[in-house]
């Protein structure tokens, strides 16, 4: 996965996280063991630029590969044999696999970024981001941006997203932190039942230690962040970089350039002091009112 990737578009399977974490180590053994990128190729006897998808994790790990390489850059036999292991698994399709149906493919990247990030921080000017919605919720959204899906499509677009909601749960569970904008609890998603419901359950993620909720105020005015929703994922493998995905209307962005990633980090951090822990609680109970 490359800085500026669009996603749109793809025909190549997404990776999974432990699939990226193999290519960095491939080709890290390369680097090693001095051997080029035409080196490796020669060996395999394909072209450079397979190589270089092997290694960016663009397409799956072909075991006979693994192994022809590894022997090429030195590794003995308990390490071909264990990283070898690691790469059927690495190439097993996540769990979100079977809801490639209504699954873009630039998507499923995301999803599997999400599983298994340490970190993650949103922003959102215009909804609740996806693991936080209610049901009711996800369905008026995701009806209103797939307005042609039949009855059973949207079922299963609601039932991944909830599904996904299920790694807050996990002993191990990662961080999130949301910004959003007020906008998001004036937008009415279902009508004023459903957004009570769905500020309810704001407020009640929003106590759990692993989750922040910060609600920046329509009198915060004009900030850096006025902008496309974006996340933010942070790992605990030191193989993999910070990456940021940013939406555009047909697809979306990956970025792990340190440049970006420090300037959406940064973008995070500025409007998260735009508000307090104290506020953005209280600006949430008096929405619950409102749509009492």
């Amino acid at each position: 996965m490359s800085e500026g990737r669009s996603g749109a578009g793809s025909n190549n399977s997404a990776p999974t996280v432990l699939r990226m974490i193999l290519g960095r180590r491939l080709q890290e053994r390369r680097q090693d063991a001095g051997a080029s990128l035409e080196d490796a190729a020669r060996a395999l006897r394909v072209k450079t630029l397979t190589i270089r998808r092997l290694e960016k994790a663009e397409v799956a790990l072909k075991p006979l590969y693994v192994e022809k390489l590894l022997e090429t850059y030195g590794a003995d036999r308990q390490e071909i044999d264990e990283f070898v292991a690691l790469a059927e698994r690495a190439n097993q399709p996540g769990w979100w696999h079977a809801y490639r149906d209504v699954l873009p493919n630039w998507f499923s990247a995301y999803v599997s970024l999400e599983t298994g990030a340490r970190t993650l921080r949103t922003y959102e000017p215009h909804y609740v981001t996806g693991l936080l919605q209610t049901h009711a919720y996800a369905r008026g959204v995701l009806r209103g941006g797939f307005p042609n899906d039949t009855d059973e499509e949207l079922d299963r677009r609601v039932d991944l997203r909830l599904r996904r909601q299920g790694l807050l749960a996990r002993p191990e569970a990662p961080t999130l932190w949301v910004v959003m904008e007020e906008a998001v609890l004036h937008r009415v998603v279902g009508g004023p039942e459903v957004m009570r419901e769905q500020i309810e359950r704001l407020l009640e993620v929003s106590e759990l230690e692993h989750v922040s909720v910060d609600v920046v105020p329509f009198t915060a005015g004009a900030h850096v962040g006025v902008c496309a929703p974006f996340t933010y994922f942070r790992f605990e493998e030191p193989e993999l970089p910070d990456i940021v995905y940013t939406e555009i209307l047909s697809g979306a962005m990956y970025l792990d350039q340190r440049s970006d990633v420090s300037a959406h980090l940064e973008a995070h951090n500025r409007m998260s002091l735009l508000t307090s822990d104290a506020d953005s609680r209280a600006l949430l109970h008096r929405m619950r009112k409102e749509y009492s």
